[in-house]
């Protein structure tokens, strides 16, 4: 898969590569898939960076990432690094239960928990956590929203096996969580009503689907400490706001309508609320009922032409069921909405690309590069930019863009083999002959492919 010929179609591509990644979900049940969607994110941020502001970290050296699993989970690992699972941003009702959960990871983090824990392992996991996180958009050459940006993780190392805090580091984040959510003006109450939907999930699963419980000992004790400091809080009953908590209900039901069942969405998400057809119609579109699909997302969009989400989710949902040029007006006008969002941007690129005829291709390399420029370790956009050059009979570019990719991925047999064509178009006197010696040095210092180990053929 990720030796895809430039001229290969796109949106083949896109196909081929969700069902892949979703078929093989059991096999890479020790590894991550990490889930891209402006919306989330932007929502997600929005909560987590004050708290890292009150935690006195800088909030664009914390990466956080979206991990596709239905369990309740978030750890950090690596240094500075955010994992939430779907399931938990899904199973929390409020935003403020989400605010007490990651300024709890946050608590960790600040308290330099991680570095107390074994170093090589933690260094390790980190190191594989990220590379799943930040490479393998390459071998995804879908859409960027939610439900088609599914990256699989290449990590070996399961999510349980993540070491767990100890009591008095749990009691820790927990003190330290209480004050950062004062200092944004939040009482803890957030974190105790999650760790009653812990204790909930407790009743319904088997004990190896508790990953949160397991990595994060939940005692009376700490439920008790936080209770006391609620009912102290001089914010008690204050919240995020009507607005943030509209937003965190589109962004449960964007999840439950890509990610879950679609016949029990279909049954949880009723009446004619926008998130609820916002579920709707994103699990009539992967059950394949495209037009009652269409006319959901249509009907929204209608209501709310100025929203740039809606745009979007009807323009993903045309272009994934090959309705490509009227897919195309929909990412325009959520690009117009929000031309600072790189994804919609990607978005529109993949789009235009599968034009027939080739006519939007040289709009859908300048939108790529503009990715790559904002987004330089989104191997996913160099992958777009590649198969646009490529149709553009650009080698040294394609060849060059790909490669990044490649490099992104810790693909090393991939790198070097765009490298390779890139030596011979690239000559010393060309702007990119620079960058061309970054990547060469880059792909020398990835690890050899396992599949070059003789003892494996």
């Amino acid at each position: 898969m990720s030796r895809m010929r430039i001229g290969r179609s796109a949106r083949a591509a896109l196909a081929l590569a969700t069902a892949l990644l979703f078929a093989a979900a059991p096999a890479l049940a020790r590894g991550l898939t990490i889930v891209r969607d402006v919306e989330i994110e932007e929502h997600v941020r929005a909560i987590a960076d004050p708290l890292f502001a009150a935690a006195g970290l800088v909030a664009n050296e914390v990466d956080i990432y979206l991990v596709k699993d239905e369990r309740l989970n978030a750890f950090v690992a690596g240094g500075q690094n955010l994992f939430l699972h779907t399931g938990l941003v899904a199973r929390t009702t409020t935003p403020e239960q989400l605010a007490g959960v990651i300024a709890h990871e946050v608590g960790h983090i600040a308290g330099g928990h991680l570095s107390r824990q074994v170093a090589a392992r933690e260094k390790a996991l980190g190191q594989m956590l990220l590379g799943a996180a930040l490479g393998l958009a390459a071998a995804a050459a879908g859409a960027p929203q939610l439900g088609t940006a599914i990256i699989a993780g290449g990590a070996t190392v399961a999510q349980s096996g993540v070491l767990a805090f100890t009591r008095s580091q749990e009691q820790a984040a927990d003190q330290a969580a209480v004050t950062y959510l004062a200092a944004i003006g939040l009482p803890p109450r957030g974190l105790v009503e999650f760790f009653a939907v812990l204790e909930a999930q407790d009743m319904r699963m088997a004990a190896e689907g508790d990953v949160y419980r397991r990595t994060h000992p939940l005692t009376r004790d700490r439920v008790a400490f936080l209770e006391a400091q609620d009912a102290a809080s001089p914010w008690r009953g204050r919240t995020l706001g009507q607005e943030r908590a509209a937003v965190h209900e589109r962004v449960r039901a964007k999840l439950d309508g890509f990610l879950a069942d679609p016949q029990r969405v279909l049954a949880a998400w009723t009446g004619e609320t926008v998130p609820a057809r916002i579920a709707r119609a994103a699990a009539q579109h992967r059950r394949g009922a495209v037009e009652e699909a269409v006319a959901l997302a249509k009907g929204l969009v209608a209501e709310r032409p100025d929203d740039p989400f809606l745009q979007e989710l009807l323009g993903q949902i045309l272009f994934e069921n090959g309705r490509i040029a009227e897919a195309i007006g929909p990412y325009r006008k959520a690009l117009a909405l929000r031309p600072d969002a790189a994804l919609i941007r990607l978005g529109l690129a993949r789009a235009l690309l599968e034009l027939p005829g080739g006519r939007g291709t040289e709009e859908a390399a300048t939108l790529a590069r503009e990715v790559t420029r904002a987004q330089p370790r989104d191997a996913g956009a160099f992958r777009t930019l590649g198969i646009a050059e490529g149709r553009l009979g650009r080698i040294g570019p394609a060849s060059l863009a790909l490669a990044e990719a490649a490099v992104l991925a810790r693909d090393k047999a991939e790198a070097r083999l765009h490298l390779g064509r890139a030596q011979q178009a690239i000559g010393p006197s060309d702007p990119s002959w620079l960058r061309l010696q970054d990547l060469l040095r880059a792909a020398d210092d990835l690890p050899e492919p396992r599949d070059r180990d003789p003892r494996r053929r």
